[in-house]
């Protein structure tokens, strides 16, 4: 298992192959990637009893990745935990054929659901961890959604359908950037508190810095160690995070770096990745 201190560095490794995806295929959501990515990371790091040797497995956890457009983030986090093959992934993503496409794919090892209509992933988790827990498994199901995604009706049914069967082995986790393709949620769809929101459905609400990887995976282990209720944790998160000419920009909602763009991106991950060595 990865310790804190390896995710630390691998995290700037993992935005660098991102961004190398989406440059690849000429197109991507990299503000999302950008804000998703450390939470992706952490979970497949330190906390999914899955491996790409047991996919099959009965009694594995599920993860399904409800804002499917953040899949070049997932497509790196994969092919780090041995799932994909990363210059496979680089040399055929969104090409024609490809299996490699811009929303989770389940022909593909370690993917569970074809996700990316949004408001599906939680509704799909419930199902899951219910279905666990009728047949008597140790599974534990995790959905990541977007915060504008929660304008979704069918996310509520989802949260009272958690709730109301007191399912404590699924844990919800909203990337709560702030920002969506036309503009900040709270102009499209004011959200005010989802901290009160999600504890009126009957969960266990916890909400954290989403890009800090040690709260990340404190408040993972505290989801797994809740008893009587589902968790969702809130991630605050920044939307294009770790280059400052992304961060908190709607415009880099899936906008497609230029080469001088590109440039100024990796050279801020790779300066992020020393200081740490530094």
């Amino acid at each position: 298992m990865a310790t804190i201190e390896e995710l630390e560095t691998l995290r700037w490794d993992l935005r660098r192959d991102c961004v190398d995806i989406i440059m690849a295929g000429k197109g991507g959501h990299i503000g999302g990637d950008m804000s998703v990515i450390d939470a992706l990371m952490v979970l497949y790091a330190r906390h999914l009893n899955i491996a790409p040797d047991r996919v099959d497995d009965p009694d594995r956890d599920r993860f399904v990745l409800s804002k499917g457009h953040a899949m070049e983030a997932y497509y790196a986090v994969l092919c780090h935990e041995g799932y994909l093959d990363l210059d496979d992934v680089k040399a055929r993503f969104s090409q024609f054929g490809s299996p490699y496409i811009g929303h989770p794919n389940n022909k593909l090892p370690g993917i569970e659901m074809n996700s990316g209509s949004l408001g599906h992933g939680l509704p799909v988790a419930v199902g899951m961890a219910l279905a666990a827990r009728m047949d008597r498994r140790p599974t534990r199901v995790y959905t990541i959604m977007g915060d504008g995604e929660l304008a979704e009706g069918s996310v509520w049914e989802g949260a009272m359908s958690g709730g109301n069967y007191a399912l404590d082995n699924l844990c919800a986790l909203v990337d709560r950037n702030r920002l969506q393709i036309s503009g900040c949620t709270e102009d499209v769809m004011k959200q005010d508190s989802q901290e009160e929101r999600w504890a009126s459905f009957g969960w266990n609400v916890l909400s954290i810095p989403g890009n800090d990887v040690a709260a990340i995976d404190e408040a993972l282990g505290l989801a797994s160690r809740t008893k009587g209720k589902p968790t969702v944790i809130i991630l605050n998160t920044v939307k294009g995070y770790g280059s400052p000419i992304m961060e908190d920009k709607a415009g880099w909602h899936h906008h497609l770096p230029n080469a001088e763009e590109y440039a100024r991106i990796v050279a801020d991950f790779a300066a992020r990745k020393e200081a740490r060595h530094a």
